[in-house]
C-alpha cells in the first residue's frame, strides 16, 4: 500500500514538473500553394533529345521549386520539432508538401500561413481489400500461366522481347526478396539500397514481402519460372521493389505511395505497378494523387494503376466514386470516345480486370470517375444519364485478373492463386516492359494509345466497364512498327508557337478536319481542310485541346494561348 502511495505522489510530481507523456501527434500533410505546371514543364523538357534528358530536367525543376519555396516551411517546423510539438519531418518534391506528425497546438499554428494550399490528416489506413488466394501446384518447367498465354506474351518472347533492360517500380507491399523465380531480376540499388528497394512505411532498407500481395503481383511482372511455372510476362525485366504498406493490417496512406513514386521516378523506373488504392478519397487525397500522377506523366514515366475491387458495394462507394485513387487519375492519351467531355491527363493507366473468357470480374470497380470535386482541377464533369458531361471513363484498358497464377511468398519456389483488379495490372505493366524493350523512347501517351487501339474490344465504345478492351500484348508490340502508332504525336503533328501569344499553325500530312475544345469539353471551332497545313486564329487566352482528323488516324494535342 506504501509502495502504491510512493508511486502516485511520484506520478503527479513528474505531471507537475513537466514530465508527462508529450501532446498526442497526428500524421499530417501539407501541400503548399506553389505547385508545378505539368503542361509546362512537358513542354520545356520536350526540347531536349531524349527521355532520360528530359526526366533528368523535370526532376530538377521539381527539387529546384520545392527546396526554394519549402525553405521558411521547413525552418518553423525544424523549431516546433525542437519544442516537441511536430516529428518525422518529410519534404516532397513530386508533389510540393510535408509530411508530419504534429500537436493540436502546431496545427492551430500552421493553418494562417499563407503560403499553404491545404493540411489534411493522413493516418494510415487499410488499402487492400483481401483477395482469396489458394495454393497452385508447381509446373513442369514448361508451363506457362494461363494469363501470359490469353495476352500472347509468350509469341512477343519468340520475337526476342522480353522485357531486357526495363525497370519496373513495383509498389506495394514489397517483395519475397530471395524466392528463386525472382533471382537475378531485382534492381541493384548498390550500397545504399543492398535489398533492392525501400521501405517507406517503416523507413528503412528492407522491403521484404510480410503479405504475399507484393510476391504475388512481382511474380506476373518478372517471374522467371524457375520453379517450374513462367509467370513473369516480362522476365527479363527488373523490379524495383518500394513498400508501402505495414506488416500484415494492409496499411499505409497517400504519402507512403507518393514518396514511393518520387523515389522510383529519380532512379529511373521506366514504368511504375501501382495494384493499391484508396476506396472513397477525399478531396485531399485526390489532389495529392492527381498531383503526383501528373508530375510523374511529366517525367516521361508510365504508371499501370488498379481501377479497385468495389463493384458489388457501390452501396458505400457509387458511381462515380467506385474507382479507387489514384486509379481515379486521367490517362496519358485521350481516347475519341472521351472527347465529349475532355480535361487534364496523367501518368495512370487504369486497369479492371476480366477472367480467361472477357467476361468481366463481378468486382472490378466500376466507372466513371470525376474530378469537379477538387477545385484545382475542376474537370471531367459528370452527370447521370447525360451524353455529353460523362466524367472521365475509367477503366483504360483490362487484363486477367481471375485465378491468376503467380508466386507464393510463404516459400521460396512456390506459387498460389489470386484474383482482383490488383493481379490485372501487373500483366499491363509486363506489357509495357516488352514495349519499351522494342522501343525505350515510347512516351506514355504512346504507349496509351498503343495498348487501347491493339485490345480486344469487348464493348461497342470505351466504356466503364473494360475500358477500350483486354489487351493484347503481341498485337501492340507488333503496333510499334505502324506509323500511325508508332510515332508521336509531335512526329505526326506539329503545333507551334505552343504557347503563342497570337496564331497558331498546324502542320500534319492527310487532314481533314481540325476541331478545338475548351478544357470543360465545348467544342469552340470544327475546320475541314485538304491542306497540309492550317494557320489557327481568334482563340482567346487559355488551355484547349485540339483534335486533328486525318486520312488514318486521330491525333489529339494540347495547346495554350497567352
Amino acid at each position: 500500500m506504501k509502495k502504491n502511495l510512493i508511486i502516485a505522489v511520484l506520478m503527479v510530481l513528474f505531471y507537475n514538473l513537466g514530465f508527462a507523456d508529450p501532446a498526442p501527434k497526428t500524421k499530417i500533410n501539407i501541400i503548399l500553394k506553389e505547385q508545378s505546371n505539368p503542361v509546362a514543364l512537358s513542354r520545356d523538357a520536350s526540347w531536349l533529345p531524349s527521355k532520360a534528358a528530359r526526366r533528368d530536367y523535370v526532376v530538377k525543376t521539381l527539387k529546384s521549386q520545392a527546396e526554394a519555396s519549402q525553405q521558411d516551411l521547413i525552418a518553423l517546423l525544424n523549431e516546433m520539432e525542437q519544442n516537441g510539438l511536430v516529428s518525422e519531418i518529410r519534404p516532397l518534391w513530386i508533389v510540393n508538401s510535408i509530411s508530419c506528425y504534429a500537436t493540436q497546438e502546431a496545427l492551430i499554428s500552421l493553418q494562417d500561413r499563407l503560403d499553404i494550399m491545404t493540411i489534411y490528416t493522413c493516418e494510415p489506413t487499410p488499402y487492400l481489400f483481401d483477395e482469396p488466394t489458394s495454393p497452385a501446384a508447381r509446373g513442369d518447367g514448361r508451363e506457362i500461366a494461363e494469363n501470359l498465354l490469353k495476352v500472347n506474351a509468350n509469341i512477343v518472347w519468340e520475337q526476342g522481347y522480353r522485357g531486357q533492360g526495363v525497370l519496373v517500380g513495383l509498389i506495394d507491399t514489397g517483395a519475397r526478396l530471395d524466392h528463386a523465380d525472382l533471382q537475378g531480376r531485382l534492381w541493384d540499388g548498390g550500397s545504399e539500397y543492398p535489398n533492392h528497394g525501400y521501405d517507406f512505411y517503416s523507413h528503412d532498407n528492407d522491403p521484404s514481402d510480410t503479405q504475399g500481395h507484393g510476391t504475388h503481383v512481382a511474380g506476373t511482372i518478372v517471374g522467371t519460372g524457375f520453379s517450374g511455372t513462367q509467370t513473369g510476362v516480362a522476365p527479363d525485366a527488373e523490379i524495383m521493389v518500394l513498400k508501402v504498406f505495414h506488416g500484415e493490417d494492409n496499411l499505409t496512406e497517400p504519402t507512403m505511395w507518393v514518396e514511393a513514386m518520387q523515389f522510383a521516378v529519380e532512379h529511373g523506373a521506366d514504368v511504375l505497378n501501382m495494384s493499391l488504392g484508396q476506396p472513397l478519397p477525399n478531396t485531399s487525397v485526390k489532389l495529392m494523387a492527381r498531383q503526383a500522377c501528373d508530375n510523374t506523366l511529366a517525367a516521361g514515366v508510365v504508371a499501370a494503376v488498379c481501377a479497385g475491387n468495389s463493384r458489388q458495394i457501390q452501396m458505400l462507394a457509387p458511381v462515380p466514386y467506385n474507382i479507387w485513387s489514384p486509379g481515379d487519375c486521367p490517362p496519358p492519351h485521350l481516347h475519341e470516345d472521351q472527347l465529349v467531355n475532355p480535361g487534364g491527363t496523367s501518368c495512370v493507366i487504369c486497369v479492371g480486370a476480366v477472367d480467361f473468357n472477357d467476361a468481366l470480374s463481378p468486382t472490378s470497380s466500376e466507372g466513371p470517375s470525376l474530378w469537379t470535386d477538387v477545385a484545382q482541377y475542376n474537370d471531367y464533369p459528370y452527370s447521370s444519364g447525360s451524353s455529353t458531361t460523362i466524367g472521365l471513363i475509367r477503366p483504360d484498358v483490362c487484363a486477367p485478373g481471375v485465378n491468376i497464377k503467380s508466386l507464393d511468398y510463404n516459400t521460396t519456389n512456390g506459387y498460389c492463386l489470386k484474383s482482383g483488379t490488383s493481379m490485372a495490372t501487373p500483366c499491363v505493366a509486363g506489357t509495357i516492359a516488352l514495349m519499351l524493350s522494342k522501343n525505350p523512347e515510347l512516351t506514355p501517351d504512346q504507349i496509351d494509345e498503343i495498348l487501347e487501339r491493339t485490345a480486344v474490344p469487348l464493348s461497342t465504345h470505351k466504356s466503364n466497364d473494360f475500358g477500350s478492351g483486354r489487351i493484347d500484348a503481341l498485337a501492340a508490340v507488333n503496333a510499334i512498327e505502324f506509323e500511325a502508332v508508332g510515332k508521336s504525336s509531335a512526329q505526326q503533328a506539329l503545333v507551334y508557337p505552343n504557347p503563342s501569344t497570337g496564331d497558331f499553325t498546324i502542320q500534319c500530312e492527310g487532314m481533314k478536319r481540325i476541331e478545338i475544345y475548351s478544357m470543360n469539353g465545348s467544342v469552340l471551332k470544327s475546320i475541314n481542310t485538304e491542306s497540309p497545313v492550317l494557320q489557327l486564329h481568334g482563340l482567346k487566352n487559355g488551355t484547349f485541346l485540339i483534335k486533328i482528323t486525318t486520312t488514318d488516324r486521330v491525333i489529339m494535342k494540347k495547346i495554350v494561348k497567352l
